[in-house]
């Protein structure tokens, strides 16, 4: 394994570009939605490339780690991981080039922001006709202008995340999103789900607020249980939405975080003994590989009608795909027996389920 990260000679981006390719055959739609985000893996020592001491959401405190910035890519029939680049600080790494050279950082890697390495990715969706309709990240991303500005060069609709300071030019001058959202009237919430959740629809209040441009809107999400708990969302749509489409692209962003959970639990993502640069490449993109076949036969399988006598069945999950996988690849298997073991343990999660949505349906009345 070492020597297949390490020294073996193949074609990394060009296993990516087929992972791209194999997940848009299955998963693409015209109005899909990419996905920017970053996530952390905790590392040792100091020799990993672009390891260092900072704060990663990952572990919810500092501490010495890798940062990998990530393309998701969001349908009606899916979610999985497109492309993917790791994060070298400038000072540490980029500003020590025998630093980069022991961990064998190419030369001509520069130094580049988290939202330029997004960017670099879009580009190459752009590039090999990757169908989207949509962009959305966090704020750490939607209050990057360079990057905004490019999305609107393109003509390509976002919802991106910004923080409550974010300057909102508006017929009045700039104003802060927190100051607009405390202007918007009782009548101007609307009640709308942003997509499933573990425990039923993720439901809040949702406002729509114009701003100085008839192409921008600021999307504004309160908590049903804490009205003093908002979220602000820049949008850019060329042509009018109807706010439903922007609610949903907005709750698209959860999509990514669901697919680094399963990445890491089951596809081993933060798994790997590497250090240098390339093998970080080479590990991960047949971790995405992994998760790419995990996300297309959950697809495949979601499709498929619930077998007659079983009773209600929740829909089958990465982790199931797994656990069944390795049970019929491995010898000797008894197909009816694993089988009917999924069969049961779905239609018990099944029952846990509405259970949940009972329980949120009772208390949001």
């Amino acid at each position: 394994m070492q020597r297949l990260f390490n020294a073996a000679k193949w074609d990394v981006d060009g296993v990516r570009d087929d992972i791209r390719t194999y997940l848009i055959q299955h998963l693409g739609e015209h109005d899909g939605v990419l996905v920017g985000d970053d996530t952390g893996f905790a590392k040792q020592g100091t020799h990993s490339a672009g390891v260092q001491r900072r704060y990663t959401g990952t572990l919810g405190k500092v501490a010495n780690c890798q940062i990998g910035v990530f393309l998701g890519y969001a349908s009606s029939r899916g979610r999985a991981v497109l492309d993917r680049e790791l994060y070298l600080p400038k000072d540490s790494w980029i500003a020590r080039p025998e630093r980069c050279a022991d961990a064998r950082v190419p030369e001509q890697v520069g130094f580049a922001t988290k939202p330029q390495l997004l960017q670099a990715m879009i580009e190459r969706a752009l590039a090999a006709g990757v169908p989207f309709g949509w962009v959305t990240a966090d704020e750490a991303y939607g209050d990057n202008g360079p990057l905004r500005r490019y999305l609107e060069d393109q003509q390509i609709s976002y919802v991106l995340a910004v923080s409550r300071a974010h300057q909102i030019t508006t017929g009045a001058g700039k104003v802060r999103a927190d100051i607009m959202a405390g202007k918007v009237p009782r009548t101007g919430w609307q009640r709308l789900s942003c997509g499933p959740g573990a425990k039923g629809d993720r439901r809040y209040a949702w406002a729509l607020v114009a701003t100085g441009s008839p192409a921008h809107h600021l999307l504004v999400r309160r908590s049903l249980s804490n009205p003093r708990d908002l979220a602000f969302y820049l949008c850019h749509t060329p042509r009018p939405v109807p706010l439903q489409r922007l609610v949903e692209v907005a709750g698209a962003r959860w999509t990514i975080e669901e697919c680094f959970q399963t990445g890491k639990n089951e596809a081993a993502f933060d798994h790997y003994q590497v250090r240098l640069y390339p093998a970080w490449y080479r590990y991960i993109t047949l971790a995405m590989l992994a998760l790419a076949f995990l996300a297309v036969t959950r697809a495949a399988l979601g499709a498929r009608h619930t077998p007659a006598g079983t009773g209600p069945l929740v829909d089958i999950s990465a982790n199931e795909i797994r656990r069944v996988f390795a049970l019929l690849t491995r010898p000797p298997t008894s197909r009816p027996h694993i089988l009917h073991w999924s069969r049961w343990r779905r239609r018990h999660q099944a029952r846990a389920r509405q259970s949940h949505y009972q329980r949120r349906q009772l208390r949001d009345r």
